[in-house]
């Protein structure tokens, strides 16, 4: 959905995540997010009575959903689905928008859960339900290419592990070696699980 097409509610979650994943939780503010979102900054209050807190929750819960709901759209875009096919399109999102755009952006759940995550409790359990969020998407996914239901989980916490240090990585050596080196590495060891279930 392009942002004219949101609602000034849903257009503030979604401005609210992109400035969180590019400056943190700290440094973004309600008038930000208002201005950001093309949304009278009186709305925040109606849309948002719990303040802050609550919007930055929303914000990384919409973007563990943003994340699980890519996987599905990565898998459709191959032609031929495999472990390491699913995780090089992961991985691919971030070198794409990093050669092309820069290491401003970060990721949104990663940022919420090093800002705040002691200091609002809130933040580390919306964090938490958002990694689940992705990290079931991605299990689901593994399933579906005849990974082992008992190793899909683990599989799956192990690329978007590996996935959100290779952000950090980039963004902290203006490279995307990182990346690109998680993609090469992992890759053949997510498809042996398939083929471990045919032994």
């Amino acid at each position: 959905m392009a942002k004219a097409e949101r609602g000034p509610r849903e257009r503030m979650i979604f401005s609210a995540a992109q400035l969180i994943r590019r400056d943190g939780v700290v440094s973004t503010g309600m008038r930000e997010v208002a201005l950001e979102a093309t949304a009278p900054r009186g709305s925040l209050q109606h849309y948002f009575p719990g303040g802050k807190a609550q919007l930055v929750d929303e914000a990384v819960g919409w973007a563990g959903d943003y994340a699980a709901g890519r996987v599905a759209r990565f898998l459709a875009a191959l032609p031929e689905p495999t472990p390491s096919g699913l995780f090089a399109s992961m991985v691919r999102q971030w070198t794409d928008e990093y050669e092309t755009d820069g290491f401003a952006g970060g990721c949104p759940v990663a940022a919420a859960m090093v800002d705040c995550a002691e200091s609002v409790p809130s933040a580390r359990k919306a964090a938490s339900a958002a990694f689940t969020t992705w990290t079931g998407a991605v299990a689901r996914a593994l399933t579906g290419m005849d990974v082992p239901e008992e190793r899909a989980g683990a599989l799956a916490t192990l690329m978007i592990s590996s996935l959100e240090g290779a952000i950090l990585l980039a963004r902290a050596e203006r490279d995307v070696r990182a990346l690109t080196t998680v993609a090469r590495e992992l890759g053949p060891v997510l498809d042996e699980a398939v083929r471990e279930k045919g032994r």
